[in-house]
């Protein structure tokens, strides 16, 4: 028995048209009835993760959620702090607030914010909710952000950060309850996000926060049609900015080129036979990361048997940590 997990993006990029929010409630109940322990889901320009969560909170029992992430400069976190209390009361301790700054271009276009000074956002919005949240008032006057409010009391509610590079996981040590990674390579998990981590809770005297560990998930032995996947419905990533320097401090100098090179899927996707799968998902948490977060890489043309056999094989790995 452990305390590891393993969750489950419940945005799935293969799946045309997207899932809407019936569907997605529908999956979401799915995973708990085969024993996934969290359903994680982004909160941008597509559906409000938190309004699904308000109705999956309702419809489910154990299950987890979580939000991987709500960007930071689409709201003030004394709003985010005022919806996650309906969470707080509809899935008592079921619930996780994970936060980070998103991309650039992707907040820039759809908000029209200034987007600066990213680490400095997440930095505030962090003490600002875990104040607000964890303590039931706030009262917060810093460089990005104002806040003065009471709430009707505290929850036990994790705070969680998204990271990318050496600076945002420190953050995250230092001041969140978990760090959330996304598309990181596997030994940069392990050899710069989780000792980064520890080194920014040793600077404030805390345990080091459990770091979730983001990887696509594939049930399908043909390595081809598995890298196709990952061009065909996540090739903007290494054509970022950030991503392309985390790849490189990773390294994999390909990266600079714009490209997913096949070493890179390799380290970012878990593929095989479910079997293969299970045990690829167990040695990815024994190299120190506390929870999986996968997304699914449907392949073929019947994208919804291939869902369903990736959420088994997540599901069996969830109930033989709990075995």
């Amino acid at each position: 028995m452990t305390d590891k997990k393993v969750g489950m993006v419940i945005y799935i990029a293969g799946a045309v048209p997207e899932l809407d929010s019936n569907a997605a409630l529908e999956l979401i109940q799915r995973a708990e009835d085969l024993g996934i322990d969290a359903i994680w889901s982004t909160s941008g320009r597509r559906q409000d993760a938190i309004t699904l969560f308000a109705s999956a909170a309702v419809g489910t029992k154990k299950i987890l959620l979580g939000t991987a992430v709500l960007q930071t400069f689409s709201r003030h976190p004394v709003v985010v702090a005022q919806q996650v209390q309906v969470l707080g009361q509809l899935a008592p301790g079921r619930f996780r607030l994970g936060v980070g700054s998103g991309g650039k271009e992707g907040m820039e276009h759809a908000f029209g914010v200034d987007f600066r000074a990213p680490l400095g956002h997440l930095r505030e919005y962090l003490t600002i909710l875990k104040s607000a949240v964890q303590g039931g008032s706030v009262e917060f006057q810093g460089k990005y952000y104002h806040a003065n409010a009471n709430f009707a009391g505290p929850l036990d509610m994790p705070i969680m950060g998204s990271a990318l590079g050496v600076k945002a996981f420190q953050i995250c040590g230092a001041e969140s309850d978990g760090a959330i990674s996304w598309v990181c390579p596997r030994n940069y998990l392990k050899d710069v996000a989780l000792p980064a981590m520890q080194d920014g809770a040793n600077k404030v005297g805390k345990p080091t926060p459990p770091l979730i560990a983001h990887t696509f998930v594939a049930v399908h032995d043909d390595v081809e049609m598995v890298r196709s996947a990952v061009r065909e419905q996540f090739g903007h990533f290494p054509k970022s900015d950030f991503y392309q320097k985390m790849f490189i401090a990773a390294g994999f100098p390909d990266a600079g080129q714009g490209i997913w090179s096949d070493d890179m899927i390799e380290s970012v996707t878990l593929w095989g036979s479910q079997t293969e799968v299970v045990e690829k998902i167990h040695g990815l948490l024994s190299q120190g990361s506390a929870e999986v977060m996968a997304s699914p890489l449907p392949i073929g043309p019947d994208i919804g048997g291939s869902l369903d056999s990736i959420m088994r094989a997540l599901g069996q790995a969830s109930q033989e940590l709990r075995a």
